[in-house]
């Protein structure tokens, strides 16, 4: 988990935090999960996708860099070494970024999302 999470800073405006950053730094199909009352990871999942190996790291680098910065917060950065998946812990919310090949093959959107709207997310790709 993240150390120095402040009390302040987390759940839905770190959310918008990292979705925002990631947007701005051109992820692609950027899907939000509300875990709270469904698991005790986090409060929040985030999903998306990397053009490339060197993209996804990127990407992850960036953001924690950011939230290091202007928040002071501590993720941990798992996979960034094989750049097709890198999960990032920021305590309140999980990151997944992906290659879109791994992406489709793991489908994490259909084990958290509603089945309903995982179908809806799938016919967009």
């Amino acid at each position: 988990m993240s150390s120095g999470t402040s009390a302040k800073f987390g759940g839905q405006q770190m959310l918008d935090f990292i979705t925002h950053s990631l947007d701005q730094e051109k992820a692609e199909d950027i899907v939000t999960i509300d875990l709270r009352g469904k698991s005790q990871i986090a409060d929040f999942m985030v999903i998306c996708s990397g053009r490339s190996t060197r993209q996804v790291g990127s990407l992850a680098e960036k953001v924690s860099d950011l939230l290091k910065q202007q928040h002071g917060i501590l993720t941990r950065i798992e996979g960034k070494g094989q750049g097709d998946w890198v999960l990032m812990d920021a305590g309140d919310v999980v990151v997944h970024i992906f290659r879109p090949e791994v992406r489709e093959f793991y489908q994490l959107e259909k084990m958290w999302l509603p089945s309903d709207e995982a179908a809806s997310k799938a016919t967009k790709s």
